[in-house]
Formats: C-alpha cells, sequence, structure tokens
C-alpha cells in the first residue's frame, strides 16, 4: 500500500500542494510552522475520515477559504484508487472514490491505512479512558471498516438513551421505563458486541507487543493489557438494570463499553503510574507498531 500523488486545496496552511511521492521512504524536511505535520493530518483524514488531533472540519479549512480539498492518488492490493474528501465550513463534507460520490463515510475506510506516531500519543498512557478506548476502537476500524457502523450505533444509542434520562428529571415513570427498555435492549447487543471485539484484537496484539518491548527495552521488560470493567461478570442487561436507580438520579448512562478502561501494565505495574517517561514512550511505539503490522 502506497500513496503515489497527494494534492491539497486550502488545507490548514497549504494554499495549493501537488507532490508526487516515490515508493519507499519520504523523509519531509522544513522549519516550524511550514505545515509538515499538516501534510500527514491530511493522508490520514483521507485513510481515517477524522483528524488525528481531534480537530474539527473547519480547523482543517484555511482561513478565509470555505472549503479544503484533499485528493489522494493510492495503489494497493494491485490496484489504484483515487480517494478525494471536499472539507466543508459549514455544511456537509463531500467525498469521492474513483471520482464516484460516496454518501456514507464507512465506504471511505479501508482504501488507505495509515498508522500516526507523534507526541500526543503519551495520552495513551497518561491520559483518560476515553484515550485508550479511541485507540482500540480505531484499530477495530482500520482491521475492519464495518466497525465504523459499530461505533456510530454505540454513539447513537447512547445519546438517545442520555437524553431521556435527562429529560426524566430522576422519575422512573411507566413511559420511561418502557423507552429506557427498547434503549437497553439495543445498547446491549452492540455493547457487548464492541466490547467482545476489544478484548479479541487485545489477544491478537499482545504477542506483537510483546516482542517489540522486548526488542525495545532489550527484554528488560514485560508488558500486559486486559480490559477492565463493571459489568461483563454479571453481563450488560443485568448491570444496566442494577445501575437504573442511579442512571436516573444523574440523567446518564453510567455503566456500559463507553466507560470501560483499558490497562497496560509494565511488569504487573500499572504503566501510567509506575511506567518512567522513557518507559511509556517505549509502550506507545511498541502499540502503534504492533497496530500497523496487523492491519
Amino acid at each position: 500500500m502506497t500513496v503515489k500523488h497527494l494534492w491539497l486545496t486550502d488545507f490548514r496552511n497549504h494554499r495549493e500542494v501537488d507532490l508526487s511521492l516515490d515508493p519507499g521512504v519520504t523523509v519531509v524536511v522544513g522549519t516550524n510552522g511550514r505545515g509538515k505535520t499538516n501534510l500527514i493530518e491530511a493522508l490520514a483524514w483521507l485513510a481515517r475520515g477524522t483528524s488525528f488531533r481531534g480537530a474539527p472540519t473547519e480547523a482543517l479549512v484555511r482561513g478565509g477559504a470555505d472549503r479544503a480539498i484533499v485528493r489522494a492518488e493510492v495503489e494497493t492490493t494491485g490496484r489504484t484508487v483515487l480517494l478525494e474528501a471536499e472539507l466543508m465550513v459549514s455544511g456537509k463534507n463531500r467525498i469521492q472514490v474513483n471520482r464516484q460520490r460516496v454518501t456514507r463515510l464507512r465506504d471511505l475506510l479501508g482504501h488507505f491505512r495509515t498508522t500516526v506516531f507523534g507526541p500526543d500519543d503519551l495520552r495513551l498512557i497518561k491520559g483518560g479512558p476515553g484515550n485508550r478506548r479511541g485507540w482500540i476502537d480505531d484499530l477495530l476500524v482500520d482491521l475492519h471498516p464495518g466497525n465504523h457502523a459499530l461505533r456510530g450505533d454505540l454513539d447513537r444509542i447512547l445519546r438517545q438513551r442520555n437524553a431521556l434520562l435527562k429529560q426524566s428529571k430522576g422519575r422512573a415513570t411507566p413511559d420511561v421505563e418502557t423507552t429506557l427498555e427498547v434503549w437497553d435492549a439495543q445498547l446491549i447487543e452492540v455493547g457487548e458486541q464492541l466490547a467482545s471485539a476489544r478484548r479479541e484484537v487485545l489477544t491478537v496484539l499482545l504477542p506483537e507487543v510483546e516482542v517489540l518491548m522486548g526488542a525495545l527495552t532489550d527484554g528488560r521488560s514485560r508488558m500486559s493489557m486486559k480490559v477492565v470493567d463493571q459489568w461483563s461478570s454479571k453481563g450488560l442487561g443485568a448491570a444496566l438494570v442494577t445501575a437504573r436507580p442511579d442512571d436516573l438520579k444523574r440523567g446518564v448512562t453510567t455503566v456500559g463499553p463507553h466507560r470501560d478502561e483499558i490497562l497496560f501494565s509494565l511488569d504487573d505495574m500499572p504503566a501510567r503510574t509506575h511506567a518512567s517517561q522513557g518507559e511509556q514512550r517505549s509502550i506507545v511505539l511498541a502499540l502503534r507498531l504492533a497496530g500497523h503490522r496487523l492491519v
């Protein structure tokens, strides 16, 4: 899988870019603020449909413009694919694959995959659980683009359930209870499916991470990782029933895969609190490289 050509119009600080890329390693050199990372961000957007920096679409459009265009010609599995995204300051983004308009983001995914390793990746260790859930879910989409729909379904169900909880103002009326049952059934189906996929990919990923950590630390450190949750032992359905009074009181769903933690350990100690800065960087690099090998 190689990138043969990249074109940009009004993306970040780039007014126009027309860049041919040869096979092999490409090194981009320039002083600070010239837009080196922006080139990587543009390519990564075509692979993921989002900015790896977490930036909203309007931040990707050069000041004074109403849209940005990102286009790349990539070669994958022996064929050439032209990918194009028109990113709008207002309105819906437009995406094309081989000059054919696609209406769903998931139709863009899978044609081109990227692995980005940057300074902010230390958030995988030092940051909150959401950073680690985002990492594993991004990897799931890279492995199987259909998982993008699974993530979207979970987000939609949680938005609807949380809206109902807020509207209830803590009162468990018959109508509220009936509607919660509907959303709970969907949350159980989608949530358990996503949680199972997370555990499966960690199981596959761990041997690769162990090999890479051994190489990065000269075999001195042993890595482990697992999903930590508050519901799998009794099932998500039972956990939701138990948590319902608290959910109604707080107006938010307090249990489920959206609250799960992924625990990274080094020599059986939590990496977040016990690993040195250098060890944390090695862990993140091993995670990124292992994920890259899988996809």
